[in-house]
């Protein structure tokens, strides 16, 4: 049996003396200028000609550049390489953007200082792990704290900063060990109040770590405020604020993993709603409890972890899940206040969000998907909307 390789990303804490993080951060200002550069040539010749400038043609002027500048002299050249990479990524996507009307295209951005925080080594020569100490070219050795074994074929290195830390992140090619698939297939319509309903009728209670960490938000946002632009203070008040951010994104994506690594320990077959998240922030009432939940990430990692375990992962159409009822396939329209899904039909009362977990589970394993509104019971006659519902905060 062919078995597929995949990709994943190995992520490591960086304790770097303070003259290898001078070195960093020097390198990723000139990295940040040489990008500003190679948009600014992009837009003039452009402008000149009528022709775009190619990545390649780039790559055959940083060629001389780096001959004649004295300050690339010190960057690792697949590093600067990969500058040019990135830019050519930014117009590949706002021409996808363009193309395929995506609101506003965002054409690309020159990035302020501070703007640019990671470089990628596209290869191994560049870097080398060794006696837990990660070779960096051009940098030196820079102690990084191992927590976990790297499997599979390192490909990249990204050497990013958040905030006043550092973090080496290696992409790693592998192939996933085979496991017994479980036989179970379950359901799950995510929410707010209930950060995920699963058709067996468990619930996974929503922790809304960026509504417990306010307080202390409001604290060194204020604090922020305060302090003169351009001060050392300012710059120490800006890292105060990043830090309270950075653990409580810390926390959501630790959540996230470990119930979806419940999930798939435990189902063969996993089904949730394909949401249109984008659409659903807009909602000005509901967009900072949908943002903190971080849906549209839990439900990617879950993707990423069935298809490494071997198991089927299904997104299905939303539309209807939590009108019609699970037990006879009568359309039981509802407000989004209304908690307690009750069928005058069959009977049946069941909590709102786990009859759309079975919905869900059916629309992924039935035949049919849904089973049949009863007649005369059609959703478009009861007037009930057909887009998606957003959870009720309440």
């Amino acid at each position: 049996m062919l078995r597929i390789k995949m990709r994943k990303t190995y992520k490591y804490r960086l304790y770097p003396t303070k003259r290898q993080e001078a070195a960093l951060l020097a390198t990723l200002d000139i990295c940040r200028i040489l990008y500003n550069s190679c948009l600014v040539d992009r837009k003039n010749h452009y402008q000149s000609t009528g022709k775009g400038l190619s990545r390649m043609d780039q790559q055959r002027v940083l060629v001389d550049d780096k001959k004649r500048v004295e300050l690339l002299h010190g960057i690792h050249s697949q590093v600067l390489q990969d500058v040019l990479f990135r830019v050519e990524r930014a117009y590949q996507g706002f021409f996808r953007r363009l193309a395929n009307n995506e609101g506003k295209p965002g054409y690309p951005r020159l990035k302020g200082e501070g703007r640019y925080d990671s470089i990628t080594y596209p290869q191994e020569p560049g870097f080398r792990v060794e006696d837990g100490r990660l070779r960096l070219s051009k940098i030196g050795t820079i102690k990084i704290k191992m927590h976990r074994v790297l499997v599979g074929q390192v490909k990249t290195c990204t050497i990013r900063k958040d905030g006043k830390h550092w973090y080496a992140c290696f992409s790693v090619e592998y192939i996933p060990v085979k496991r017994p698939v479980p036989a179970k297939a379950i359901g799950i319509d995510v929410g707010i109040k209930t950060f995920a309903t699963l058709s067996d009728g468990r619930e996974i209670e929503n922790p809304k770590y960026l509504r417990k960490s306010e307080t202390r938000l409001v604290c060194v946002q204020r604090s922020l405020s305060r302090k003169k632009k351009g001060s050392a203070n300012r710059r120490k008040a800006r890292i105060r604020v990043a830090d309270v951010y950075r653990k409580t994104r810390n926390q959501r994506n630790d959540f996230h993993h470990k119930e979806a690594r419940n999930i798939v320990n435990e189902c063969g077959i996993i089904a949730a709603e394909d949401l249109k998240i984008k659409n659903m922030v807009r909602n000005r009432h509901l967009s900072k409890s949908i943002s903190d939940a971080g849906w549209g990430t839990f439900l990617n990692i879950l993707a990423y972890k069935a298809a490494e375990a071997g198991c089927r992962f299904i997104r299905v159409d939303p539309q209807y899940t939590s009108v019609i009822c699970s037990g006879c396939g009568a359309a039981v329209p509802k407000t989004l206040a209304v908690r307690v899904h009750r069928c005058p039909a069959c009977g049946l009362v069941i909590g709102r969000d786990h009859n759309a977990a079975i919905n869900v589970l059916d629309k992924a394993t039935l035949p049919q998907g849904l089973r049949e509104v009863t007649p005369g019971e059609s959703l478009v006659q009861s007037g009930h909307s057909l887009n998606q519902e957003a959870p009720s905060v309440r």
